[in-house]
């Protein structure tokens, strides 16, 4: 049996983990409503960059050029649809469908896809350290809910198409189509912005500039889903 005062030490511990676990579900809903109608000044991504930077003296993480939803182009908004998330409006973070497919893969053909929602895509980005374990899948899926509950679909896309990473130094749709293709992200073409969806799997092994056959063929393939996509 245990003692007294070792009941009195674990009840002691118990409450501090239960004030820990409240707190931070405050402040992580916090973050999430604040958010939701201020555009971050960085992202956890950007803050975990700069401190490896500033340990290694590294060139500093790239910055974010934040652009409004109505100040891209309607064909960016549509083929980063077509591309990473074509059932985004029916879905609540995440695709069952996409997750059925991805597990089919691992089972029968032995290989891995992506799953990710653009939700997902954007609660790791915005709010998580890059890291592939158990807790980080687990925080990225809470983060997806409270973002689907909080945000709603046109500032999730927002915010995805202002922080997603497109290769090396380039953070987001304005920083992308500057540098690719020397256009503001209100002037990207139909085809500029199928070729910078394709790229987004591996923006850092893939150019929307030199594409490879296999960036050609998800290029086919998003122009020919893009008119399918709703507009943002």
């Amino acid at each position: 049996m245990a003692k007294k005062g070792d009941r009195g030490v674990l009840g002691r511990v118990f409450n501090w983990l239960l004030k820990l676990i409240l707190f931070f579900l405050v402040l992580s809903v916090l973050q999430v409503v604040l958010l939701r109608g201020i555009n971050p000044p960085c992202t956890m991504m950007t803050a975990w960059g700069w401190v490896q930077s500033m340990v290694a003296h590294k060139p500093e993480p790239p910055r974010m050029y934040w652009r409004s939803l109505n100040e891209i182009s309607p064909y960016m908004r549509r083929a980063v649809l077509a591309g990473e998330d074509q059932r985004f409006l029916r879905h609540m973070g995440f695709d069952f469908t996409e997750i059925n497919e991805a597990l089919k893969d691992v089972f029968l053909k032995d290989s891995i896809r992506g799953a990710s929602t653009i939700t997902m895509q954007a609660a790791r980005t915005v709010f998580l350290w890059p890291a592939r374990n158990l807790g980080r899948k687990t925080l990225e899926a809470y983060y997806t809910i409270l973002m689907e509950i909080f945000w709603g679909k046109k500032r999730i896309l927002e915010v995805y198409l202002n922080t997603v990473d497109w290769g090396s130094g380039i953070m987001g749709v304005e920083a992308a189509s500057i540098r690719y293709f020397d256009v503001p992200a209100t002037r990207i073409s139909r085809v500029q912005a199928a070729r910078l969806a394709a790229i987004l799997p591996s923006p850092h092994r893939w150019s929307p500039t030199k594409p490879n056959a296999q960036v050609l063929r998800r290029e086919r393939r998003i122009l020919r889903d893009m008119e399918k996509m709703p507009l943002l």
